[in-house]
């Protein structure tokens, strides 16, 4: 079977990062639409663009792309009754609650996601583009691309929290029997 290459990009900054706060389906910082198209060129062979649902996932995914294909498996961790909190009036408010969620990865936020829920939808997805041939290109989110990096590494869950991911950071991956990591050494 032909090979897959994947590229999750996380999506540009929002005010939401900014603050510190859990998002909401806020847009992007930048000024997308005037950037629109701007890095498709960065690829040698134009990939598929895939992206979350969320406004900020498909404004940055029109920086890759005229007609980026939706997919709801890349939509971002599901905070809940915290989402558009900030993280600071969470410790305040809800100490324990955000402890317990931050220690453990089956705990989940008021009619939130868990993280191992989040990595058991994110390895479904996984499965599923191992089956695409190609060179495919995901804008998703920072939990996104955490989980995505668990399921590569078989790392505990316990080490989600252990990674940040900054706005527009890559991860490349490929698949010819399995997923590989993928470090480009290339400017």
């Amino acid at each position: 079977m032909p090979a897959t290459r994947l590229t999750l990009i996380c999506h540009a900054r929002t005010a939401a990062q900014k603050l510190g706060r859990f998002p909401l389906d806020e847009a992007v910082e930048m000024d997308w639409q005037a950037k629109a198209l701007s890095r498709a060129a960065q690829f040698r062979h134009h990939p598929q663009v895939l992206c979350g649902p969320e406004r900020r996932t498909c404004q940055t995914a029109a920086l890759f792309s005229a007609a980026p294909q939706v997919q709801e498996a890349l939509r971002d961790y599901g905070f809940g009754a915290w989402q558009g909190m900030g993280i600071g009036d969470l410790q305040r408010q809800q100490p324990q609650a955000l402890q317990a969620w931050l220690d453990d990865p089956h705990s989940a936020p008021p009619g939130g996601e868990s993280v191992a829920g989040l990595c058991r939808r994110v390895a479904q997805w996984l499965e599923q583009m191992a089956q695409r041939p190609g060179h495919w290109l995901a804008v998703t989110h920072p939990f996104v691309m955490r989980a995505v990096l668990l399921q590569l590494l078989q790392a505990p869950l316990g080490s989600f929290n252990l990674m940040d991911i900054e706005p527009l950071s890559r991860i490349d991956l490929s698949h010819a029997g399995r997923w590989r990591l993928r470090l480009d050494g290339r400017d």
